[in-house]
């Protein structure tokens, strides 16, 4: 509708001039906004959605698996193919959306460096494929927004000085003061190129290859406005930004989380979400826990951000067994307010990363827990610090070899520990991530580093689907008592009104042996306690501290064993969880 239309230009008009404020346009910020609203298709003549604030387009049967395209290979089709063979054999009933991890033709970073975001790598298959996959499952789709390949259409434009994506690229002189840049690697900042109008120098967050945008060019925000619209059509219905907190560079300042970024978020949440309100952007910000937060906004940016201060806090609680950090971060994390949830996981294709870990563990924590890591067989990246020292950036290790033990080393619970861990995720204010090797219990891929001669390959396996299915189907092996745990583990939580991302949720204080918490439904009629023994020996629960109210009926729902509150005590074994119901959902 025309007033619907009128409302929309505004907004998006307000959003630009606050983007632009301190640069100056080539064009009316009117007569951008006019063209970005073409872009999305969104027409003075056509009806406008209008979107309701504090919306949640979620609920308690959202699980999302993490994978790459071809984490599972068979030789006789292509993988996209072969990935949904094995989501309808094995991930029945138990996974509802699929984040496929780049899946556009790249040259380096396993598909973050992006050559063509408007094609299917040919490896894979093609956008058929990805349509198909769409049909059974929300689809997650990466909008690699922050730099693009070095070997791009838009970058070799960029050299030769003239065509589409020529004026791309954020560029500076080397006699700048970058001192406060803050880097994510430690490869040097600026990439001296040789171009038609002589040399300039590149801006490169991440590494040579992956050469930054510059959105002070308006230009870029109508590219990837584009991009994003091509997206829906083709089935999107989440997009994770990736390392869009180094969105917008000035020089003289840290270029990270600027005013700018968050702006430029808020125009895309606004074009998308009056497009369908119910794609979800989720911003991928692996940066300490404070500054994460701030990609909420007021409910209009970020829907969903990740959760990364969970993984090494996990990892960390199940190696020492005591969860004292893990506990004072939970209780210091504000409820998400509806419109807004958490995306919680353990495990991703990248490693564990520390900056998240930073103000919650203490140096000697974290040199203990990159240490035991390195003793599991683990790898260690490394960043510049602000001092030009070298500091552990992100750990690279499978999850389940990361709890192969403690501190003391390797013993005989990994897979107990290993589904403690899930267990624990699994039930947290949030929507779960579980990435394809955790579900398949993948070991450390030593030949794949050896192949790559990058750490973050040791968690990048490709399976061979005969072998695969050869091991699921041993009882006997890690990878079918993995599947078979985990399976049932989702199916449960899949299943319960209190497992709702946005359901209330307390932190318990049962000491720094057992973690606990406390989930209500929206409707406050189920009460669901999580309660886990995240060590070596066996540990009771005192069942008055939890206070299960008498007049109702309990039940262990992973067990199926009914827990009397006058009983006294309840004893849990070696990394065992409990979730505790007064609701039987069965």
């Amino acid at each position: 509708m025309t007033a619907n239309w009128n409302t929309l230009h505004e907004k998006v008009s307000h959003h630009l001039q606050a983007i632009y404020a301190d640069v100056q346009l080539d064009r009316p910020v009117g007569e951008l906004a006019t063209q970005l609203m073409k872009t999305m298709r969104l027409h003075e003549d056509n009806d406008i959605v209008s979107p309701q604030s504090h919306s949640n387009y979620w609920d308690e049967e959202d699980i999302i698996m993490i994978t790459y395209g071809d984490s599972v290979m068979d030789g006789h089709e292509k993988p996209l193919f072969t990935l949904n063979r094995f989501l309808q054999t094995y991930c029945k009933n138990t996974i509802n959306k699929v984040h496929i991890l780049p899946f556009f033709p790249y040259s380096s970073d396993d598909g973050f460096s992006v050559i063509d975001y408007s094609s299917v790598n040919e490896s894979l298959g093609e956008w058929s494929d990805v349509t198909r996959l769409a049909e059974d499952y929300g689809l997650m789709f990466d909008l690699v927004v922050n730099h693009c390949s070095a070997r791009s259409a838009w970058f070799e434009n960029f050299i030769k000085g003239e065509g589409p994506g020529s004026d791309f690229f954020f560029t500076a002189s080397p006699d700048d003061d970058l001192s406060q840049v803050t880097r994510p690697r430690v490869s040097p900042l600026l990439r001296e190129t040789q171009t038609n109008d002589g040399t300039k120098y590149v801006w490169c967050t991440f590494s040579h290859d992956q050469v930054d945008f510059d959105f002070t060019n308006p230009n870029v925000v109508l590219a990837f406005m584009e991009i994003i619209r091509l997206y829906i059509d083709k089935g999107a219905k989440i997009f994770r930004l990736d390392a869009v907190a180094f969105l917008w560079k000035i020089v003289g300042t840290s270029c990270i989380n600027l005013d700018q970024t968050h702006e430029v978020i808020r125009l895309m949440r606004t074009l998308i979400e009056h497009v369908d309100p119910g794609i979800i952007i989720i911003t991928e910000t692996n940066i300490p826990n404070r500054e994460n937060l701030t990609y909420f906004g007021n409910a209009n940016e970020a829907h969903a951000i990740y959760n990364f201060s969970l993984p090494p806090l996990l990892v960390n609680t199940l190696v020492t067994g005591d969860c004292r950090y893990l506990k004072s971060w939970m209780m210091s994390m504000p409820p998400a307010q509806n419109g807004t949830t958490y995306f919680n996981f353990i495990a991703s294709h990248d490693g564990i990363g520390l900056r998240p870990a930073e103000g919650l563990l203490d140096d000697e924590e974290i040199s203990t827990l990159v240490h035991t890591m390195q003793n599991f067989g683990g790898k260690i990246s490394w960043r510049a610090s602000a001092h030009g020292q070298q500091k552990p950036y992100e750990i690279n290790i499978t999850l389940f070899d990361a709890l192969q033990g403690t501190t003391a080393g390797p013993d005989r619970w990994q897979v107990d520990r290993f589904i403690c861990a899930h267990a624990i995720m699994l039930g947290m204010e949030g929507i779960p991530g579980v990435y394809i090797h955790s579900l398949l219990g993948t070991s450390n891929d030593y030949e794949k580093v050896a192949n790559t001669g990058q750490n973050r390959s040791i968690n990048r396996k490709r399976w061979d689907l005969s072998e695969l299915e050869a091991l699921l189907d041993s009882p006997f092996s890690q990878h079918h008592k993995v599947l078979t745990r985990m399976s049932q583990l989702i199916r449960i939580r899949k299943a319960q009104p209190a497992f709702h991302p946005n359901a209330t949720q307390f932190t318990l204080q049962l000491g720094n042996q057992l973690f606990g918490y406390w989930r209500q439904s929206l409707d406050r009629k189920q009460s669901l306690f999580c309660i886990a023994n995240i060590t070596c020996e066996e540990q009771s629960v005192l069942l008055t501290d939890i206070n299960l109210i008498g007049t109702d009926h309990w039940i262990d729902l992973i067990t199926r064993e009914e827990i009397d509150g006058d009983s006294g005590y309840l004893q849990l074994k070696p990394y065992q969880t409990v979730w505790i119901s007064n609701q039987d959902p069965q």
